[in-house]
């Protein structure tokens, strides 16, 4: 910051135009530097984020709100340092033909996080839109349990720290529960498959279903399931 502060000076003693460019094109310089610097610096993490495409979730039909999901998701990118992680998937039905989407990225100078932070905003924000146009297909089941056993077992939380996010409304529709019914509960985790994860969020929690005290009630069986499950702090929310 000195030597930038110095040019700047210089360039304000003498007056002259090409002094005034260089030091334009030196802080510019600087900046970036500084820039790279402080992201290399940043701790990676690992990041997986999934989308329901389930005919429940106002996600699939609900342009603003599909915008404003990804605007909150983006932000968690672009906070993140190099060689982290960026994991995007779908889910949904209980197969795979419905749910072959794969996104994923490690960030670096080549593969910035503002970059991919962009990719990504522009894919929830569009799922409305990939829904409609056919090239995502709104699914009938809700299987949450089912995904978070895939990405349990093929992601996993070994190596970085990692958060997974939900853009769903956190209504499992399966054979392991059905939470529309306000009397069930989700079933106990099977040991800790999430032992030394960061992070679970579920971003649109009870959306759409207008129903304060519901939304209170499925921020309860998924904080109680994800401490369970080895999560070391939960977030449902319903808006933000």
């Amino acid at each position: 910051m000195n030597v930038m502060l110095a040019v700047v000076t210089a360039t304000a003693l003498v007056g002259g135009g090409a002094l005034a460019v260089k030091a334009s094109h030196d802080e510019q310089r600087y900046l970036r530097v500084a820039s790279l610097t402080e992201e290399a610096q940043v701790a990676p993490k690992r990041v997986v984020i999934a989308i329901d495409l389930s005919k429940s979730n106002p996600l699939i039909d609900e342009p603003d709100f599909a915008a404003k999901v990804a605007a909150r998701i983006s932000d968690e990118i672009r906070g993140l340092g190099f060689a982290s992680e960026v994991h995007v998937r779908t889910f949904g039905n209980y197969d795979a033909g419905s749910n072959n989407f794969h996104y994923d990225a490690v960030l670096s100078v080549r593969n910035r996080p503002e970059e991919v932070a962009a990719e990504v905003q522009k894919l929830i924000a569009g799922t409305p839109l990939l829904v409609r146009s056919g090239k995502w297909r709104a699914q009938g089941h809700t299987n949450i349990l089912a995904f978070m056993d895939n990405v349990s077992q093929s992601v996993g939380c070994s190596g970085l720290p990692t958060t997974i996010i939900l853009a769903s409304d956190g209504i499992e529709d399966s054979e392991y529960a059905r939470l529309q019914h306000r009397d069930a509960h989700l079933p106990a985790p099977d040991g800790k498959p999430f032992a030394g994860c960061a992070e679970l969020q579920i971003l649109g929690l009870g959306e759409g279903d207008n129903s304060p005290s519901e939304t209170v009630r499925l921020r309860s069986e998924w904080g109680g399931w994800a401490h369970a499950a080895g999560f070391v702090h939960f977030q449902g929310l319903n808006d933000w």
